[in-house]
């Protein structure tokens, strides 16, 4: 790994907030309900449930679960990614639209869900300014099964941590994917900070396919978020994120994300965002709106 946050140092972190904000006990605070004994099929009633959470529109995923029993939705209604400042520094413009790609998620129990994420439809245009030629591909892309394990913190405390493992399938049509079946593991923590604001941190290890298809090489994406309300159901959040990938002649990702998330109901949130590159390997400009439901 030659730049970008590391595990080692996040694991660090991890103790380190847990430590710093331990609460205090307050002997007239009601005891939490018990909830292990409910399922898929027998649903978390809805005086028991948490407050609703989401793994968009930032890149940091959350550590909470759906609860048991339960269904959320969460999706971009619409993405759009321009990327001209590239590595090669060729003169080629790439453009990208998605439409409705989305995350289905159900609680398994209270601690675990199951996850599916799709990506319905995407279309690619990549423009060679010099030669005015254009390649187009666009269709269904891969599917992500991924499912998450709250190791603590999901209905209450100061902090919370989960771990994600995931398989991607390859499922893409017209040449939107490599074709390959890769997988990874990712760990994000959420911890709240003086002021009302949060803090959230994710690390996660991928291994994915050599871009010569001759084998496969880890990758290391990390991540820092801080989000704050500000009035009613408005929210904001500012993100930095890196991806470093072991493949050979692989450049560092990096961008900058900023972003707002209004709740419209206890069960369905607004988000809408941009998400802009600082190194030449990263998508220069990602603008997007989207929404989660829960039920």
């Amino acid at each position: 790994m030659r730049v970008g946050f590391v595990p080692f140092p996040f694991v660090t972190l991890v103790t380190k907030l847990a430590v710093f904000v331990v609460p205090t006990v307050d002997a007239s605070e009601s005891p939490k309900p018990q909830k292990a004994q409910y399922t898929l099929f027998n649903p978390t009633p809805r005086e028991f449930m948490r407050e609703m959470n989401t793994d968009r529109p930032d890149k940091t995923e959350s550590p909470y679960t759906v609860d048991a029993g339960h269904f959320q939705i969460e999706g971009d209604i619409l993405s759009y990614t321009y990327d001209r400042y590239n590595p090669a520094h060729t003169d080629r413009r790439i453009e990208t639209v998605s439409i409705a790609p989305m995350n289905l998620k159900v609680g398994l129990r209270n601690d675990v869900d199951l996850q599916l994420v799709l990506e319905t439809y995407t279309s690619v245009r990549a423009h060679d300014i010099p030669t005015g030629a254009v390649q187009k591909n666009r269709g269904f892309g891969d599917v992500v099964v991924r499912t998450k394990w709250n190791v603590w913190g999901n209905d209450g405390g100061p902090t919370a941590l989960a771990a994600m493992p995931y398989l991607k399938l390859p499922t893409n049509q017209d040449n939107l994917g490599n074709n390959s079946v890769e997988g990874g593991l990712i760990f994000p923590l959420a911890a709240g900070l003086p002021a009302d604001w949060s803090i959230g941190l994710m690390t996660q290890l991928d291994l994915n396919r050599d871009n010569n298809g001759g084998g496969h090489h880890p990758e290391f994406l990390n991540s820092v978020t801080f989000g704050h309300e500000m009035i009613g159901g408005l929210a904001g959040y500012a993100e930095f994120f890196s991806a470093v990938s072991m493949d050979a002649g692989s450049d560092w990702i990096g961008t900058v994300d900023l972003g707002l998330t209004y709740g419209l109901t206890d069960d369905i949130q607004l988000d809408a965002g941009i998400n802009i590159g600082v190194t030449r390997a990263a998508d220069d400009l990602n603008p997007f709106i989207g929404i989660s439901w829960r039920f």
